[in-house]
C-alpha cells in the first residue's frame, strides 16, 4: 500500500462507520464508543440494543465477486473481535449480555445488518 492510499481507504472506512452508526441509531441502538483498539483487534462500533451490549464489525466492499462485505468477517477476524471485546470488558465490566453484530455495506450503500452474526466461542 501507497502512503497515499493509507489516507484514501481511512477517510472511506471512516464514512462507512459513519454510515454504519447513523443506521443502527435510527434502528434504536444507542451509541457508546468507536474504534477502540488494543494489540489484539479493534472494534469499530460499541453500542447498546435494548439491554443488550453489541460489538459492531462495519464492512465495505464494493464488490460482491469475492462474497461481499459480509463474507470477509472470516474466523480469523471473529477471532480478533472477540480478543478486542474481551479486552474492552476488562476495562468496562458490565452484566448485560453481548452480542456480535456485523454491518455489510456494498457499493452501492445498501446496508445489511446482521444481528448475532457469530458468538464469541467461534
Amino acid at each position: 500500500m501507497t502512503s497515499q492510499a493509507a489516507p484514501w481507504r481511512k477517510r472511506l472506512g471512516d464514512h462507512q462507520e459513519r454510515q454504519a452508526r447513523n443506521y443502527l441509531e435510527h434502528e434504536g441502538l444507542c451509541y457508546i464508543a468507536s474504534n477502540v483498539r488494543c494489540k489484539r483487534g479493534e472494534l469499530d462500533l460499541v453500542m447498546r440494543d435494548g439491554d443488550t451490549l453489541v460489538f459492531i464489525e462495519v464492512r465495505f466492499r464494493a464488490s460482491t465477486r469475492f462474497g461481499g462485505a459480509a463474507a470477509s468477517v472470516d474466523p480469523r477476524k471473529q477471532t480478533r473481535l472477540v480478543a478486542a471485546a474481551a479486552h474492552y470488558l476488562q476495562r468496562h465490566p458490565t452484566k448485560l449480555p453481548c452480542r456480535f453484530d456485523v454491518v455489510a455495506i456494498d457499493g452501492g450503500g445498501a446496508v445489511q445488518w446482521i444481528r448475532h452474526a457469530f458468538s464469541a466461542s467461534a
